[in-house]
């Protein structure tokens, strides 16, 4: 599906819970001024779910809230998202999905360090074993627009923050209205 034309870009940060999205994309609206969406935070203000889970300790997204409170303002580009998941998304919001990817190690020591609850841990794990976040991109998006990246280290976040950067003064220069 074609991106209805807009002035700017909306980029969508996704990955395993402790790669690295909300400081990535935090950093790219920092720097290219854009609007940061970081979808666990929204839901929990603006009370866009449907119930608690005490298994994983979060909130149980009402997707269908989410999409009809950003819906008129993705449209209209110049956003970061960032998300665990992507796949309930609309294709037309986006013009290019971050996917993070991190060693486990790292990724153990982070949810130790979050006191994350051993289920999550071991669940999150898996997932970032298995690319569920990869594969849910690939199988929602475009390919073309999919750029999978390391984030282990500062480092990894400040070349993702480059990479992202270039790309988003390419779209400018390729995408004027």
């Amino acid at each position: 599906m074609n991106n209805p034309k807009r002035n700017r870009p909306n980029i969508l940060i996704t990955g395993t819970p402790g790669t690295g999205k909300s400081s990535l994309a935090e950093s790219i609206a920092s720097s290219l001024n854009l609007n940061h969406f970081d979808i666990g935070k929204l839901v929990k203000e603006k009370e866009l779910y449907e119930g608690w889970d005490d298994e994983f300790q979060c909130w149980i997204i009402d997707e269908d809230k989410v999409i009809d409170e950003l819906d008129p303002i993705l449209i209209q580009g110049g956003c970061v998202v960032d998300h665990h998941t992507s796949e309930w998304f609309p294709e037309r919001w986006f013009d290019l999905v971050v996917v993070l990817r991190a060693d486990i190690e790292n990724l153990n020591e982070r949810y130790e360090k979050r006191n994350y609850s051993q289920i999550k841990i071991t669940n999150n794990i898996d997932c970032e074993i298995m690319q569920v976040c990869l594969d849910e991109a690939i199988r929602s998006y475009d390919e073309k627009i999919i750029k999978e990246m390391t984030s282990n280290s500062i480092e990894d976040n400040e070349e993702n923050q480059n990479t992202v950067g270039e790309w988003y003064n390419n779209w400018m220069q390729h995408n004027q209205i």
